[in-house]
Protein backbone atom coordinates (compact mmCIF):
# COMPACT_ATOMS: atom_id res chain seq x y z
CA UNK A 1 0.00 0.00 0.00
CA UNK A 2 0.96 3.36 -0.97
CA UNK A 3 1.22 6.37 1.67
CA UNK A 4 -2.25 7.47 1.47
CA UNK A 5 -3.37 3.96 1.69
CA UNK A 6 -4.14 3.12 -1.67
CA UNK A 7 -2.85 0.52 -3.63
CA UNK A 8 -2.19 2.43 -6.53
CA UNK A 9 0.89 3.74 -7.57
CA UNK A 10 1.27 7.52 -8.35
CA UNK A 11 2.57 6.63 -11.57
CA UNK A 12 -1.39 5.18 -11.71
CA UNK A 13 -0.95 1.19 -11.96
CA UNK A 14 -3.13 -0.64 -9.46
CA UNK A 15 -2.31 -3.82 -8.64
CA UNK A 16 -5.77 -6.22 -9.09
CA UNK A 17 -6.69 -9.32 -7.07
CA UNK A 18 -5.67 -11.32 -9.81
CA UNK A 19 -1.87 -10.36 -9.69
CA UNK A 20 -1.50 -8.60 -12.75
CA UNK A 21 -0.99 -5.05 -12.87
CA UNK A 22 -3.93 -2.94 -14.49
CA UNK A 23 -2.67 0.59 -16.29
CA UNK A 24 -5.09 3.52 -15.62
CA UNK A 25 -7.01 4.35 -18.76
CA UNK A 26 -7.11 0.51 -20.28
CA UNK A 27 -10.22 -1.32 -21.46
CA UNK A 28 -11.02 -4.80 -21.84
CA UNK A 29 -13.34 -6.40 -24.13
CA UNK A 30 -13.88 -10.19 -24.56
CA UNK A 31 -14.81 -11.37 -28.01
CA UNK A 32 -16.35 -14.87 -28.92
CA UNK A 33 -14.35 -16.29 -31.84
CA UNK A 34 -15.48 -19.62 -33.39
CA UNK A 35 -13.39 -22.22 -35.02
CA UNK A 36 -10.81 -22.19 -32.74
CA UNK A 37 -9.77 -25.92 -31.60
CA UNK A 38 -6.12 -26.09 -30.35
CA UNK A 39 -2.92 -23.84 -29.00
CA UNK A 40 -1.74 -23.06 -32.71
CA UNK A 41 -5.24 -21.71 -33.05
CA UNK A 42 -5.31 -19.51 -29.95
CA UNK A 43 -1.53 -18.42 -31.29
CA UNK A 44 -2.65 -17.20 -34.66
CA UNK A 45 -5.32 -15.40 -33.36
CA UNK A 46 -3.49 -14.08 -30.42
CA UNK A 47 -0.86 -12.52 -33.15
CA UNK A 48 -2.97 -11.13 -35.57
CA UNK A 49 -5.28 -9.07 -32.89
CA UNK A 50 -1.37 -8.29 -31.23
CA UNK A 51 -0.68 -6.03 -34.31
CA UNK A 52 -3.95 -3.76 -34.07
CA UNK A 53 -2.70 -0.46 -32.98
CA UNK A 54 -2.87 0.41 -28.80
CA UNK A 55 -3.37 -3.29 -27.84
CA UNK A 56 -1.43 -4.35 -24.61
CA UNK A 57 -2.28 -7.97 -24.11
CA UNK A 58 -4.58 -10.76 -26.20
CA UNK A 59 -5.33 -14.21 -24.23
CA UNK A 60 -7.53 -16.60 -26.34
CA UNK A 61 -8.65 -19.99 -25.52
CA UNK A 62 -10.30 -22.19 -27.78
CA UNK A 63 -11.67 -24.41 -25.22
CA UNK A 64 -14.15 -21.44 -24.80
CA UNK A 65 -14.10 -19.50 -27.91
CA UNK A 66 -13.53 -16.55 -25.58
CA UNK A 67 -10.81 -14.07 -26.49
CA UNK A 68 -9.83 -11.12 -24.01
CA UNK A 69 -8.05 -7.88 -25.47
CA UNK A 70 -6.82 -5.06 -23.56
CA UNK A 71 -5.91 -1.88 -25.22
CA UNK A 72 -5.22 1.66 -24.53
CA UNK A 73 -8.65 2.85 -25.86
CA UNK A 74 -11.77 1.06 -26.83
CA UNK A 75 -10.98 -1.07 -30.62
CA UNK A 76 -12.90 -0.43 -33.59
CA UNK A 77 -14.48 -3.81 -34.08
CA UNK A 78 -13.94 -4.09 -38.09
CA UNK A 79 -10.24 -4.04 -37.18
CA UNK A 80 -10.73 -7.00 -34.39
CA UNK A 81 -13.16 -8.79 -37.07
CA UNK A 82 -10.86 -8.25 -39.88
CA UNK A 83 -7.97 -9.43 -37.66
CA UNK A 84 -9.54 -12.53 -36.64
CA UNK A 85 -10.52 -13.23 -40.36
CA UNK A 86 -6.90 -13.16 -41.42
CA UNK A 87 -5.51 -15.56 -38.68
CA UNK A 88 -8.79 -18.03 -40.49
CA UNK A 89 -11.28 -17.71 -37.94
CA UNK A 90 -15.01 -16.16 -37.37
CA UNK A 91 -15.94 -13.58 -34.98
CA UNK A 92 -19.27 -13.75 -33.56
CA UNK A 93 -19.19 -10.76 -31.14
CA UNK A 94 -18.70 -9.18 -27.98
CA UNK A 95 -19.17 -11.97 -25.32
Amino acid sequence: MTENGSCCTPEGSCHSGGGTDVQVGEVTATYQVTGMTCGHCEKAVSSEISEIAGVSSVQAVAATGLVTVTSGAPLDDEAVRAAIDEAGYELVGQA
